[in-house]
């Protein structure tokens, strides 16, 4: 049981690394030229930093992630740039306005 949880503690270790350099390769490659960011990329990074500070607790060894790691905000954050990504809620395009066509003569 032991070597079981010493495998399962070098494996959280490895998950919670992975997930860290994972999310800083997409905060820099969520920048776009004219100060503007890439929402996909956005609501990926701040899912994976979510993630990784769900899983720092399990691993006594890791510093503290190097980013703000309240998982109440982290979990908003991806949830705000999930519906900016896919252009739902306050994000969604404006659509065209319909008008009624109600004389169907033609024009002469």
């Amino acid at each position: 049981m032991d070597d079981l949880a010493a495998v399962r503690a070098q494996e959280y270790e490895k998950v919670f690394s992975e997930l860290i350099a994972t999310a800083e390769r997409l905060d820099r490659l969520r920048r776009l030229e004219g100060g503007g960011v890439d929402p996909h990329a956005t609501a990926a990074m701040y899912a994976l930093r979510f993630a990784a500070t769900i899983l720092w607790p399990t691993i006594p060894s890791a510093p503290p992630p190097g980013f703000r790691h309240d998982s109440e905000r982290l979990l908003q954050l991806a949830a705000h740039w999930r519906e900016a990504a896919l252009e739902l809620g306050e994000f969604a395009p404006t659509r065209p306005a319909l008008r009624l066509v109600t004389d169907m003569t033609p024009p002469s």
